[in-house]
């Protein structure tokens, strides 16, 4: 202590010494007990009984040796990732609402993050066996009477913001960032079911990249391509070229089987649009534009996309929105049909005899 002194005396600069601040330990919130089922459900976006569920599987990823220094508990962890997904806080806030460091709420966020998306091989599941295209198809065909139907497919924007785009990329290359609607995003495909359950997602495409390129470049295509899943078929908009797995709505229907086509198909389809508008409302951040690097903004994307399924398989409602968060308007998410270039090629490929085939032979017959 006293060399410390005879350094400051002896130096010649006339900055004033400022001391280390003296270490601050937090109080940490039981929100368990501060909060009843409501309101827990609101500011976290899962009930009590479902954030048990989800402790008890990742709680082993997220103990620390030991209880020195006041570690955080696994379940003040996983509470403050929650709130983050609900909010899209920084990462000063979350510690001020957790009693956590900015640098420790950083941490945990991302440790939180990587432990829920490691359960994706449990949660996110496309129907493989025979049994399960089956059962899909089954639940499909209740819906409009759409026959053979496994998943309904799009794509979603999942905004960015601009500062960590630009740190991380840089120069032209963040610009591919940028999707038609003028925001940095990156452009995430899924695959629903008739629950509303993600079952294949693709999330590592920057926003300008269109939808067909996606799952072009994709092993479930690969898959459906080889004959994997029989006769299966995907619903996708007319953002897709028309295969004999892939059913497009038509652009101009003309007899009552066209039409009756086209309202099957959509109202099918309209599956996925239901579960990008679930996904989002229960977890805001994907809404609001995460201010992390690229490869954490993808590890948050499969996490709430986890959450998601599990939340589907458990039946729990969508909790009425918390409001200090304000979601972008509806309207500025609707997709307009005159932006989306069909591909020319597609007019005369055997998707659309696969198509007009199915129109003559099952939906004239339902007249």
């Amino acid at each position: 202590m006293q060399r410390l002194r005879n350094m400051i005396e002896d130096s010649d600069s006339d900055e004033e010494y400022i001391p280390r601040r003296p270490r601050w330990i937090r109080e940490r919130n039981n929100y368990f007990d501060n909060y009843d089922d409501r309101d827990f459900a609101i500011r976290f976006r899962l009930s009590k009984e479902a954030t048990l569920c989800l402790l008890s599987k990742i709680e082993h990823h997220l103990e620390y040796s030991s209880n020195r220094n006041f570690s955080i508990s696994p379940v003040n962890q996983l509470l403050a990732t929650l709130r983050y997904y609900a909010t899209n806080w920084t990462q000063t806030s979350i510690g001020d609402y957790c009693g956590l460091s900015t640098p420790t709420a950083n941490k945990i966020v991302h440790r939180v993050s990587a432990a829920i998306a490691a359960l994706h091989t449990e949660y996110i599941k496309f129907p493989e066996s025979t049994q399960e295209i089956r059962h899909e198809q089954d639940k499909f065909y209740q819906i409009a009477r759409f026959p053979r139907v496994v998943g309904a497919m799009d794509c979603t924007h999942i905004r960015l913001t601009f500062v960590p785009l630009r740190l991380e990329v840089g120069g032209e290359q963040a610009e591919t960032f940028r999707n038609r609607k003028g925001y940095y995003s990156i452009n995430v495909q899924t695959i629903c079911n008739a629950n509303l359950e993600i079952t294949d997602i693709v999330a590592r495409w920057p926003g300008s990249t269109h939808d067909s390129t996606i799952f072009n470049n994709s092993v479930r295509k690969a898959h459906f391509e080889t004959g994997h899943y029989g006769n299966a078929l995907l619903l996708v908009d007319r953002g897709y070229a028309a295969k004999n797995y892939t059913m497009t709505p038509l652009e101009n229907p003309r007899t009552p089987a066209e039409q009756l086509y086209n309202e099957s198909q959509i109202r099918t389809r309209n599956a996925i649009e239901r579960t990008y508008g679930v996904w989002k409302r229960r977890f805001p951040v994907l809404a609001l534009g995460m201010r992390v690097k690229l490869e954490k903004a993808l590890t948050i994307i499969i996490a709430t996309a986890v959450l998601h399924n599990m939340l589907r398989r458990q039946g729990e409602q969508l909790p009425p929105d918390d409001p200090e968060v304000l979601l972008p308007a509806p309207w500025d998410e609707l997709l307009q049909l005159g932006q989306m270039q069909s591909l020319e090629s597609a007019q005369h490929s055997t998707g659309q005899l696969a198509r007009n085939s199915l129109i003559s032979n099952y939906f004239y017959s339902l007249l």
